[in-house]
């Protein structure tokens, strides 16, 4: 079974890659010709993916021409935030109303993705149908371009957990259903609230990425990728 659902988060202000992102929304900078949303777009679409939500707010305008010029071949919908902006959870709970009770990605572009991510999306797939869980793909602080992140979580036996000092970060990839939601009375919201409880009831599972992990955050990372000349 491959899930069919997938919501890209593109509403972001990008206000730390400033001046790129005066006049560009982030989602369409380029790495290798290719746009962080293209990229997370395919991705999907070559897993098997057939429906994609993308949420925008910042020059959303530019977002939703760019989708409609790529003629995507995987039907998208647009869940427009341009009046009030939802942080990840609520971005993510709006944008996936119409998923029903089905699994689906969620999936950040601030990640430079390409094909060398497809094994680990099938694996990642695999774990979430196995255990029925909300499963987050990681990545060890060691495998970062930018030396500077902190970490987000631990991971140990497919269980995650936070702590005082952390050795993985999320990559921006993870799978859940609409029932993380259930309690959830706020419209602005972000994931990590999500998070934090289920790794309070023991229920966040993780897999650890091995690809090389390219993600932009400031105007120089960018330009530190780019100079890199990424293989896709």
């Amino acid at each position: 079974m491959n899930i069919k659902y997938g919501m890209i988060l593109a509403a972001g202000l990008g206000k730390r890659m400033q001046p790129l992102t005066l006049k560009t929304p982030k989602p369409l900078l380029e790495i290798n010709n290719y746009t962080l949303l293209e990229r997370a777009i395919n991705l999907l679409i070559s897993h098997g993916v057939q429906e994609i939500s993308i949420n925008v707010h910042y020059l959303s305008d530019q977002i939703k021409s760019f989708i409609n010029r790529k003629k995507f071949k995987v039907k998208i919908t647009i869940s427009n935030e341009e009046n009030l902006l939802l942080d990840t959870g609520g971005g993510v709970h709006k944008g996936t109303q119409n998923f029903g009770d089905n699994p689906f990605f969620v999936i950040n572009p601030d990640t430079v993705w390409s094909k060398h991510y497809l094994a680990e999306l099938k694996s990642l797939e695999a774990i979430y149908l196995k255990n029925n869980k909300p499963t987050l793909l990681l990545v060890n602080k060691k495998l970062s371009v930018d030396p500077y992140f902190k970490g987000d979580f631990n991971l140990n036996n497919e269980k995650i957990s936070k702590d005082s000092e952390n050795q993985f970060i999320f990559t921006g990839l993870q799978i859940i259903n609409r029932s993380v939601f259930a309690n959830e009375k706020s419209e602005v919201f972000s994931l990590n609230k999500v998070w934090n409880k289920l790794i309070k009831d023991k229920n966040l599972l993780g897999l650890e990425s091995n690809q090389k992990f390219y993600h932009l955050n400031t105007s120089d990372m960018y330009r530190k990728i780019q100079s890199l000349n990424i293989i896709d």
